[in-house]
């Protein structure tokens, strides 16, 4: 069972999927500091000093300045802002993710047709090997 095993794990497929997934992983946390350290602060300022992560909605009772403060309270919120954080992340990983296959796709080229073995004989439109002068159906010279 063990060795069974190894040649599963061994194999190039199972491999290629555990190094994608680590890769993912780590891209994942560079476009989560990406979006949250870098694009949305200037997002904010430009929508006049916005903090999309401190954009929430109170479900209870009270009003506070920060999801922090309420859920401290005991006070349930709807983090709509953070939520427009996990969204811009999102579409930033899926717009690389596609530039990155279709780099891929471009990369890769299309394999050369094989030459041809045989042809049509043009009386009978018998398929005939490549180098033949007389078709060995019809008798025709070619």
């Amino acid at each position: 069972m063990m060795k069974e095993f190894r040649e599963f794990v061994m194999r190039g497929n199972v491999m290629d999927l555990a190094v994608g997934v680590i890769i993912g992983a780590a891209f994942g946390k560079i476009v989560g500091s990406l979006v949250n350290d870098v694009l949305m602060p200037v997002i904010g300022l430009l929508l006049g000093r916005v903090d999309f992560s401190s954009l929430f909605v109170t479900l209870g009772e009270g009003r506070f300045a920060t999801p922090a403060a309420a859920k401290e309270a005991g006070v349930a919120t709807l983090n709509y802002g953070v939520f427009i954080n996990t969204i811009i992340e999102f579409l930033i990983v899926a717009f690389a993710i596609f530039m990155v296959v279709k780099w891929v796709n471009a990369l890769r080229r299309p394999a050369p047709a094989p030459a041809p073995t045989t042809k049509d004989c043009p009386h009978c439109a018998t398929a005939i090997p490549v180098a033949a002068r007389k078709c060995p159906n019809c008798t025709s010279p070619l």
